[in-house]
């Protein structure tokens, strides 16, 4: 393993993430922010909603701008790299396998998500005003999940990065991104579709149902959430799966 490559992609990584710091704000943040002001503030303010479903709102949001972030982050990249600018060509050249270029790219993809999760917080709490009450009772499992939910995002990125040609981007978050976060229990908590049995059971194999619930089981732990220790273990599980199904994908992408 060649750590001085390794380490001098991730910081020519972290240059062009520095670079286009406005357009990545503006690409992350901006929609949930929206979101939080439309639900958070305009609802609760007219009494449409209870002043407690800002308390509700906020893990979502965070799960939600952590999965875009890593997913974006690592998808487009190489989506470009791979099939208009070339650029992958000079990486793959470089004196570490093919497998490492990947991982490095699933790095900067979690480091970016990290960052994405950690600001939104002061954000969305400054949107909302006053009425939020969020704990971190449990700091380290809030570390853990934090850091799952990046490592799935950025995963997730690989995989589609690496499995979608440029001519369906669009159908990538028509069809994959935008069911995700309806269904992903970001805007209420699970429990919300016991009314939908059938439905409630589909949405497991989301792996942004467990982001969602386990942020709000570790920051607002006072409204139903499923069990924290069912959530690591499917974060552990997607974070797997989806890294063995981009690193393959990555591999054949390279050869051809």
């Amino acid at each position: 393993m060649n750590w001085k490559t390794f380490f001098a992609m991730l910081g020519r990584d972290a240059h062009v993430a520095r670079r286009n710091a406005i357009q990545l704000f503006m690409q992350t943040f901006l929609q949930p922010l929206l979101f939080v002001f439309i639900f958070g503030k305009v609802m609760v303010g007219s009494g449409y909603m209870p002043e407690a479903y800002k308390s509700l709102l906020l893990p979502g949001i965070i799960a939600i701008s952590m999965t875009f972030t890593g997913v974006w982050a690592v998808a487009m990249p190489l989506i470009a790299e791979f099939q208009w600018t070339r650029e992958i060509e000079d990486r793959l050249l470089a004196p570490i396998s093919n497998g490492w270029i990947a991982i490095e790219k699933v790095i900067a993809g979690m480091l970016q998500a990290l960052v994405a999760g950690l600001v939104v917080i002061p954000l969305a709490w400054l949107v909302l005003g006053r009425g939020v009450e969020i704990s971190m009772g449990t700091p380290l499992t809030f570390a853990v999940i934090i850091a799952l939910v990046a490592a799935f995002s950025a995963c997730g990125g690989l995989a589609l990065g690496c499995s979608m040609d440029q001519q369906h981007i669009g159908l990538m978050f028509s069809l994959v991104m935008t069911p995700m976060i309806f269904f992903g229990c970001t805007y209420y908590p699970w429990s919300a579709l016991q009314k939908f049995p059938i439905l409630q059971k589909a949405v497991l194999i989301n792996p942004l149902v467990y982001a969602s619930e386990g942020m709000r089981a570790t920051l607002a732990p006072q409204f139903s959430h499923l069990p924290v220790t069912a959530v690591i273990l499917a974060l552990v599980f997607f974070d797997i799966l989806l890294l063995m199904v981009g690193l393959r994908q990555f591999e054949k992408k390279a050869v051809t």
